[in-house]
């Protein structure tokens, strides 16, 4: 789902949170912050948006990786609802786009409500100390050719590393102009309402 991201409350303090990926290991946040912090991303696969920056996510997070970053993804939709969420496809979600980083399932949305969570993707941009330094977009591509794209999570995560503080200029909501847009947000709007049918045939049915 694309919405407006939240302002950043600079200096909160994230809570510690332990959760599973689809294999069954256990991971906490205390245990994956890296040595100049981490960066805790909300995303789930059947969002159009997520897919969009699939590859160019995967791209920044290994470069943040290998600069001593932490990086947790967090799945917290309810699957149950959505299928094309489930933790079996979170392992083909992670292989398509070679994550090299922890997918985990957020059973009860607990780590989600916690954290305030609102849309996907939502980065949370921690420093060492856990503190909440930066909260916006991957970059200003959003669905467009992403060559030239500004790095703003990039550029965002590297301002922590070098002085533990995070850009005081948040960065702006994605930008809807050109008929490209227009489109992918029809196609949003579209799972959204397959999503919301999804659920009420599950309902009908007595999943859940």
């Amino acid at each position: 789902m694309l919405l407006n991201t939240p302002v950043c409350d600079f200096g909160w303090k994230a809570p510690d949170f332990a959760l599973k990926d689809p294999h069954g290991n256990s991971f906490t946040m205390s245990e994956c912050i890296g040595e100049k912090g981490l960066l805790l991303a909300f995303v789930c696969n059947h969002c159009p948006y997520v897919q969009a920056i699939g590859d160019r996510l995967a791209a920044d997070t290994s470069l943040l990786i290998s600069e001593g970053f932490g990086v947790l993804a967090v799945m917290s939709n309810d699957y149950h609802s959505v299928p094309a969420d489930a933790p079996r496809k979170m392992k083909d979600f992670s292989q398509l786009y070679d994550f090299e980083f922890p997918y985990l399932v957020d059973e009860n949305q607990t780590v989600g409500k916690r954290y305030g969570a609102v849309c996907t993707p939502d980065f949370f941009g921690l420093n060492s100390k856990s503190e909440l330094q930066y909260r916006g977009r991957l970059d200003d591509a959003g669905f467009n050719d992403p060559t030239g794209r500004k790095t703003e999570l990039l550029d965002a995560m590297q301002l922590i590393a070098e002085t533990g503080r995070g850009p005081e200029n948040r960065s702006q909501a994605w930008d809807v102009r050109s008929s490209g847009q227009i489109s992918s947000i029809r196609l949003v709007l579209r799972n959204w309402v397959f999503g919301c049918m999804e659920h009420l045939r599950f309902k009908m049915c007595g999943y859940y």
